[in-house]
């Protein structure tokens, strides 16, 4: 009975096993074809060195060389440069002839599509070469134009034909999701993918991401809004090649540079650029010099190895032994800025100053979601695992979250440095004014001790010589010497004369009105009232609004000074029969002008040929009150000189 039981259940066993290990043999071609598509392919492997021919693939056939596809919504053959062979045996269900495409929805270098059809008693002749495309051509210049390269080939009614695809990929990750269908179905597809696989919002969210990052670099001039659109162009640029986009969207130029250096490459570069600015948004150079010198070191390495790649995969042969090494190090680098950014934060975030870990931390959140996308991606393209979680890809999405978190915390960031600009530029004007007002103070204090020397010293000394020059001796004297001494007499006299007019002016002058407290109309007053008593010189006219005195007594004085130079200045070259002074209240500060009639000067010409001291003293003292001085002295017309202090 035991045994009975056990060949009963062998009996039940072996048919469904049977059934199991049955595999169509045919892929039976209708209008619209979704798959699954693996139990109906054979793939194999073959050297780069042997012929690219059908015959050579018939031949494989016949070896035992090809092996069926293995179960999977994508075939992944993982890192491997040898070429790829996949075999299909195919039938033409519908009732007419109808044009098929064999579609590839990766980027690889090189496709071609080879066929054979049964001849008379079912013999195949050696397959002969039907459609051929490569990556680097841009989609109108591929056998069907579009992001993807597809190889058309005709079938007629309940025809049956044995395919063979030739793929040729340098850059070592290979991962070959393909159909094969009708070629309106296959345009129906490519018409909607850019809408239903998200691409519309999403390129338009990395496109004004880079814009925000340029435009917050020019208001800022932040290096890190600059690495930072580097980053989101070279990461967008990469999405576009893995779904083949770049050969519709971008132009030729860039596209072959895109193919130049590999589409992995632009990856790294986008790695290294992102941990720039991770570098910079948690200050490492301030706290971590040596990681700050490593994290550099990495980055800088990177951007010199993709030049090298691109230039190693350009003249390199297909099958030269260098370029599995060339991806190689091209893989680890971009594993180590992967792992890399970890590390900063994971060390930063346990170890740093209190401000660099709430950074690390901040920054923590955003990148763990592109770090998850990128090991997902990774995983997938080496033939690890096989985990689709959205489309059209999760790296995209993990681009896409990232970037809304960046672009908070680098909002954060503007509105801080603007902050710390504004404080920075407050506190630059607060030591400029004080510097000023120290300036002025001494200058001041200069011109006070100056005239009381005047005043005190030379002006009694003056005095004193006229009075002795027109004494009786002098007289006497004259009275007997030649008339020609009677003229030097004179001379003398009337030099002197001009002498004491002009110490007394000057005095006057630098002199400051009597009483510190004196309102400025009424300081600007007694100045002109005193000029005036001389017996010579100018007719001095004045006006000042009483509304004057609301201003701050620093700000009076310093007008009361202006106003006092520019005076002694007409008075002592401007040769003028009068000189009138404005002084306004105006909503921006106070307007100070003084005219005369004299005979003006020459704007053009050097200042130390004119003199020139009073008046670079007035604009100096002007300047570090953020004001403006104004000269206008036409030829023989006289000279105005217009002063803005700003309050």
């Amino acid at each position: 009975m035991r045994y009975l039981l056990i060949f009963l259940i062998l009996t039940l066993m072996l048919p469904g096993r049977a059934a199991r290990a049955a595999r169509p043999d045919t892929l039976r071609l209708l209008a619209s074809n979704d798959g699954p598509f693996h139990p109906y392919l054979a793939y194999c492997f073959d050297s780069t060195t042997q012929p690219a021919t059908g015959a050579r693939a018939a031949r494989l056939w016949q070896l035992g060389r090809f092996r069926p596809l293995p179960a999977g919504r994508v075939f992944q053959a993982g890192f491997t440069h040898d070429r790829l062979w996949l075999r299909a045996v195919v039938v033409n269900t519908l009732p007419q002839r109808t044009r098929f495409v064999w579609s590839i929805y990766t980027g690889v270098d090189s496709v071609a599509l080879f066929g054979t059809w049964p001849g008379a008693g079912g013999a195949l002749p050696p397959p002969r070469g039907l459609a051929r495309a490569s990556g680097w051509d841009t989609a109108e210049n591929r056998p069907v134009p579009s992001r993807i390269l597809s190889l058309p080939f005709w079938l007629d009614a309940r025809a049956r034909a044995v395919l063979y695809l030739r793929v040729d990929n340098r850059t070592g990750a290979l991962y070959l999701p393909t159909d094969i269908t009708t070629a309106e179905d296959f345009l129906q597809y490519e018409s909607t993918y850019f809408t239903t696989k998200n691409w519309a919002w999403l390129l338009g969210l990395y496109v004004g991401s880079t814009l925000f990052s340029l435009i917050l670099f020019v208001f800022l001039r932040d290096r890190i809004y600059l690495w930072y659109g580097a980053y989101v162009l070279l990461s967008t640029w990469f999405l576009l090649m893995e779904d083949g986009l770049e050969a519709v969207l971008l132009p030729p130029a860039l596209h072959s540079l895109g193919w130049m250096l590999g589409q992995y490459t632009l990856l790294m570069l986008a790695l290294a650029c992102e941990l720039r600015v991770l570098a910079l948004f948690i200050r490492l150079r301030q706290g971590w010099p040596r990681l700050h010198r490593l994290s550099r070191a990495l980055s800088n390495g990177a951007a010199g190895y993709a030049l090298l790649y691109g230039i190693g995969y350009t003249l390199l042969p297909a099958h030269s032994q260098l370029l599995p090494w060339l991806n190689g190090v091209r893989e680890f680098l971009t594993i180590a800025l992967l792992l890399g950014s970890v590390l900063l934060l994971v060390v930063v975030g346990s170890r740093g100053r209190a401000p660099q870990r709430r950074l690390a931390g901040y920054y923590s959140l955003t990148y763990a979601i592109f770090c998850y996308g990128s090991i997902n991606f990774l995983l997938n393209r080496s033939g690890l695992s096989n985990i689709h979680l959205a489309n059209p890809n999760a790296l995209a999405w993990g681009l896409a979250l990232e970037l809304m978190g960046l672009s908070a915390l680098l909002i954060g960031r503007f509105r801080q440095s603007l902050r710390q600009t504004t404080a920075l530029r407050l506190r630059h004007l607060h030591e400029s004014a004080t510097a000023g007002q120290r300036l002025i103070a001494a200058q001041d204090e200069e011109r006070e001790a100056l005239a009381r020397e005047l005043h005190d010293a030379l002006a009694p000394g003056l005095t004193a010589l006229h009075l002795a020059w027109q004494g009786r001796q002098v007289q006497h004297a004259l009275s007997e010497a030649p008339a020609v001494l009677h003229d030097a007499h004179h001379y003398t006299e009337t030099l002197l004369r001009q002498l004491r007019h002009d110490v007394r002016t000057l005095s006057q002058a630098l002199l400051p009105p009597p009483g510190e407290q004196l309102p400025l109309p009424a300081a600007i007053g007694l100045l002109a009232d005193t000029l005036n008593l001389a017996d010579e010189g100018p007719l001095i006219s004045w006006h000042c609004d009483p509304s004057a005195t609301g201003f701050p007594l620093a700000v009076q004085a310093t007008a009361y000074r202006i106003v006092a130079e520019l005076l002694h200045n007409a008075l002592r070259h401007a040769q003028a029969q009068s000189i009138r002074v404005d002084v306004r209240h105006q909503a921006a500060g106070l307007r100070l002008c003084v005219q005369d009639d004299g005979q003006g000067f020459d704007l053009s010409s050097p200042p130390g040929g004119r003199g020139g001291l009073g008046l670079r003293s007035i604009q100096a003292r002007v300047g570090y009150l953020r004001g403006l001085v104004v000269i206008s002295s036409p030829a023989g017309q006289g000279t105005t000189v217009t002063v803005e202090l700003p309050f």
